[in-house]
């Protein structure tokens, strides 16, 4: 009996020993870095195959009245400048995509991994001021590009004496410069900057937290490419809509030759003989432009990301 009392002792102070080890503590696995480029890159994916879509959205904001349809403009860009003039001006998009959408995208995803904690990473709160901090750098740096693009994209529809004629993006960055100073390169900047808030908070926020909602109220794969589509569509939509007096209004002021006209001015003289609605001139055109430029954008960076290029 003694000795089955001492086996029961000696079970016991094995647990107790067992128990009393400090447990080893798990290493959390650390958030995934992804490379700075990634949606610059997509962009530019996206930028070849939505161009003459954004030089239709262009040509309409600056039409005069009245207004053409979208099928009405498209006829005439084929009409006069042939099928290499949809593509007009393509060496500024991508030049736009190279700077501002690489910023941009860059700069939200690097604070976003940094500084917002991993059970927020959809959390409005948290994502929409870093979206605006991006947006706001993004229009800094891309609005050199921005100018040369609407400029280039404009030039064919405008009398031949009013032409200007660049050769591609840097020549027209040069010729800026040169012929109107390097301050006219920021022409437009406070409108620049205010869409490239608007757009950012809009696009990369409604994915984010989109994604997100379709993964768990609809139970989506959240690794398809249904998910990523139907999530950048609902990003294009919203962004479209919350951009589009912005855009407007950034278009007419970067296609002015220093003219000496302020936004005020030119915002006045649009209401005055266009009516508020100005403000969503385009609005089907840059939906047209900007949903399959969005959804291009977004399937592009995620199937970089599955296929971890560049790590």
């Amino acid at each position: 009996m003694s000795k089955i009392v001492q086996i029961q002792h000696q079970q016991q102070q094995a647990e107790c020993t067992t128990n009393s080890q400090p447990s080893i503590p798990l290493i959390s696995k650390p958030k995934e870095k992804w490379p700075f480029w990634y949606g610059g890159f997509g962009g530019g994916v996206a930028c070849l195959f939505t161009h003459p879509l954004d030089l239709a959205k262009v040509r309409l904001q600056t039409a005069p009245i009245p207004k053409p349809t979208l099928f009405q403009m498209a006829l005439s860009i084929w009409k006069h400048d042939g099928i290499l003039g949809v593509y007009s001006g393509l060496s500024a998009g991508l030049l736009r995509q190279a700077t501002y959408s690489l910023t941009r995208f860059g700069v939200y995803e690097y604070l976003k991994e940094n500084y917002v904690p991993s059970d927020k990473q959809s959390s409005m709160a948290y994502l929409l001021p870093i979206s605006m901090i991006s947006g706001g750098v993004g229009g800094i740096v891309g609005n050199p590009s921005d100018i040369v693009n609407i400029r280039m994209q404009n030039d064919t529809g405008l009398p031949l004496d009013k032409r200007r004629n660049y050769n591609h993006a840097i020549n027209g960055v040069t010729r800026i410069i040169k012929e109107e100073g390097v301050s006219s390169l920021f022409r437009g900047l406070g409108t620049n900057l205010v869409r490239g808030v608007l757009m950012t908070s809009s696009q990369v926020v409604t994915y984010d937290i989109s994604k997100n909602l379709l993964i768990k109220n609809l139970q989506m794969d959240k690794d398809s490419k249904l998910t990523f589509f139907s999530a950048s569509l609902i990003a294009g939509l919203v962004a479209t809509t919350i951009c589009s007096p912005a855009d407007v209004l950034k278009t007419r002021i970067m296609n002015s030759s220093g003219s000496g006209e302020g936004v005020l001015k030119i915002l006045a003289h649009a209401f005055k003989n266009e009516g508020p609605s100005f403000m969503f001139r385009g609005w089907v055109p840059s939906f047209v432009r900007l949903g399959p430029n969005t959804i291009i954008t977004f399937l592009v960076v995620e199937q970089l990301r599955e296929y971890r290029v560049g790590l």
